[in-house]
């Protein structure tokens, strides 16, 4: 997924509200939430959540396989992007970096904390390390919002910094020695969605909601679908995880920054189509979309125990029928756990937690 507005990783999608000019400042109503911006969230979060299920059917599986590479081309730039874009205004005020540490830091402490001890017992490795250096399953998106957030007055500064962004990723797919520290491959080469979305402005998300852009969208995916399909064994998916150098994925060196800005252009048309479809008006789930950070950080423990506990062996659960159930358990799932009921107690245990370590 961006004050601490971010994509799963937090939920304050608010826009100031118009104030009247009749009506004194004192009186103006509080911001309002965007629907159309948790709507994307949610429905890209429904997508994360399903490309998960769909993860241990992959092996034998052409079809799975592609479904799971068109997911993983646009997801995560989504979020990225909308990040980005609700980041627009941060400045590192007292108050923002509070926010900071409340919305982002805390929770990543602690699931990066639980995610170890569970995958000590789903993988029986109980000598598993604690380390907040080397992001964990889920939570490297924490790490790489935090960075992002951190250094938004930088890209706000400078005055053409896409270019620098795409560079600074290329460079990352030609460095193997950047390594698993804070996940510094992703942050790097998702940072282009990141610094795209800082430089919209809300007339651009309008664009794609045009009834030519929904038309052009159906076949986008129709045909990146079919695409996806005849690369399956052409072509090494992993480009689009964008957490590894060129050599590590057993291609020459050079083809790292080319592949940077074939996935950039491709992800970025995805993105494009995705949005076209959102709706812009308030839905049955646009409330769920303020809780996709907590919503985001749960369900990979769902996740790891279906496989811990053999939930994939039965064969039924690889026809159509089974992937259609699988899907629609998955969007069910991670639709409560974005439920105020579940988000509540951990957003309040987070600003106790933080509270304690903030100057007065």
């Amino acid at each position: 997924m961006l004050s601490t507005h971010a994509t799963p990783a937090t939920d304050a999608t608010a826009v100031p509200a118009p104030r009247s000019a009749e009506a004194p400042a004192r009186q103006a109503s509080p911001p309002q939430r965007d629907p159309f911006l948790d709507n994307a969230k949610y429905l890209a979060f429904v997508l994360v959540a399903a490309g998960h299920a769909w993860e241990p059917l992959r092996e034998g599986s052409r079809s799975i396989t592609a479904l799971y590479t068109l997911v993983y081309a646009f997801h995560m730039p989504v979020f990225a992007l909308i990040s980005g874009y609700l980041s627009r205004g941060f400045e590192a005020t007292p108050r923002n970096i509070g926010r900071l540490l409340t919305g982002i830091a805390a929770p990543y402490v602690l699931f990066e904390t639980a995610y170890t001890f569970f995958t000590r017992w789903t993988s029986h490795d109980p000598e598993r390390p604690i380390t907040l250096f080397d992001p964990l399953y889920l939570t490297w998106f924490l790490a790489a919002l935090f960075i992002w957030r951190l250094t938004t007055p930088i890209w706000q500064t400078l005055r053409h910094p896409l270019p620098i962004a795409l560079t600074i990723a290329a460079a990352a797919t030609l460095s193997p020695s950047v390594g698993n520290d804070l996940d510094l491959q992703r942050v790097a080469q998702f940072l282009p969605y990141f610094v795209l979305g800082l430089r919209l402005k809300p007339h651009h998300l309008h664009l794609p909601a045009r009834r030519e852009a929904r038309l052009l969208a159906v076949p986008l995916f129709a045909g990146a679908l079919a695409l996806a399909y005849w690369a399956v064994p052409r072509m090494n998916y992993a480009w689009f995880f964008h957490n590894t150098s060129a050599t590590s994925l057993a291609a020459p060196a050079w083809y790292g920054p080319l592949m940077t800005l074939a996935t950039f252009g491709c992800s970025l048309a995805l993105v494009l189509g995705f949005l076209a479809w959102v709706p812009r008006r308030r839905t049955w789930f646009t409330a769920f979309g303020a809780g996709t950070l907590y919503g985001y950080l749960l369900h990979g423990f769902v996740a790891q125990a279906a496989e811990y506990w053999g939930w994939y062996d039965a064969g039924w659960i690889r026809g159509p029928a089974g992937i259609l159930a699988l899907t629609g358990l998955a969007a069910a799932v991670v639709t409560a756990l974005c439920a105020p009921a579940v988000r509540r107690p951990f957003r309040k245990a987070m600003k106790w937690a933080v509270a304690r370590l903030l100057t007065r």
